[in-house]
């Protein structure tokens, strides 16, 4: 498998990247930790005339946090992620995620930001994003936008990413309260994509309910998905086992038009390991909230 022949550029700063992109537009792709686009590349389902590394811009990678949240840069690869003590504390469900994701090697090179960007339907990171009511921070050379998690996936491998943009932050805000996040996935054993992963955020109120929950599920359907029926469940209930399986069992509730069918497992198969790891995600995150 060899790529079709490209134009290679390392720009050493933002700036010079927007140029590269504005100038080239729909002819460029932009190479983050190249996980996913180098493979697609090599079996030459994308042929883009040049390719933009991002590797070399320093100000795209690290973890902060404040009283607002965590801000991560786009650039930040996996196992960085996996070693910030700050999103341990803040987000551990994002360290689940990582833990999840592929192999050593995968881990060292991919970034969050490219994960986010490639939105694979069977990908950890797209489940995440939206269950910590994360959004992105994209910019151009002239302007710069913020979009909610829950407008980022399009459909299939399709964000509102916009051609001339790079995807420079990702933002987690500060949960209310008590509350807790975790991500857990039945995984195909030779790739470790998600067959089914679910990651849940719940924040726990003073009189022991939930007081706030997100679920997102990935690996059921074309892109990362929200359950909202399952939060809707769990919204003003005492977080009992029972009412953690009951809402759990709707996790797939919102795509059973769109479920993923192909030689790994049946779409019945995945809507109910949806519901099994719903009720792990769900129950960790509990947990941690209390």
């Amino acid at each position: 498998m060899v790529t079709s022949n490209f134009e290679y550029f390392a720009p050493e700063s933002f700036d010079e990247a927007a140029a590269l992109l504005a100038k080239h537009r729909d002819a460029a792709k932009i190479l983050a930790g190249g996980q996913s686009l180098l493979p697609v590349l090599k079996l030459r389902l994308a042929a883009p005339e040049v390719l933009i590394d991002l590797s070399n811009v320093p100000e795209l990678s690290g973890v902060s946090s404040d009283g607002d949240g965590l801000t991560i840069g786009a650039m930040t690869t996996y196992y960085d992620l996996s070693q910030s003590a700050e999103i341990q504390k803040a987000a551990p469900a994002i360290i689940e995620a990582t833990s999840h994701v592929a192999d050593v090697q995968v881990r060292n090179r991919g970034t969050i930001g490219g994960s986010l960007s490639h939105s694979d339907p069977a990908g950890d990171m797209p489940a995440v994003f939206l269950a910590l009511n994360g959004s992105a921070v994209a910019r151009t050379r002239r302007g710069t936008r913020e979009i909610a998690s829950d407008r980022w996936f399009v459909d299939l491998f399709a964000t509102a990413l916009r051609p001339t943009e790079i995807v420079t932050q990702i933002k987690i805000p500060t949960a209310s309260g008590k509350s807790g996040s975790a991500y857990a996935k039945f995984e195909n054993p030779a790739s470790r994509y998600a067959l089914a992963g679910v990651a849940a955020s719940v924040s726990i109120g003073s009189d022991g309910n939930v007081s706030a929950a997100r679920v997102a599920v990935t690996g059921v359907g074309s892109k990362a998905t929200r359950a909202k029926r399952t939060e809707r469940i769990l919204i003003g209930k005492e977080p009992t086992a029972s009412v953690i399986r009951r809402a759990a069992d709707r996790a797939a509730a919102e795509i059973q038009d769109d479920l993923t069918e192909d030689i790994h497992a049946s779409g019945e198969y995945r809507s109910h390991l949806a519901g099994v790891m719903a009720e792990q995600a769900i129950t960790s995150a509990v947990e941690r909230a209390g």
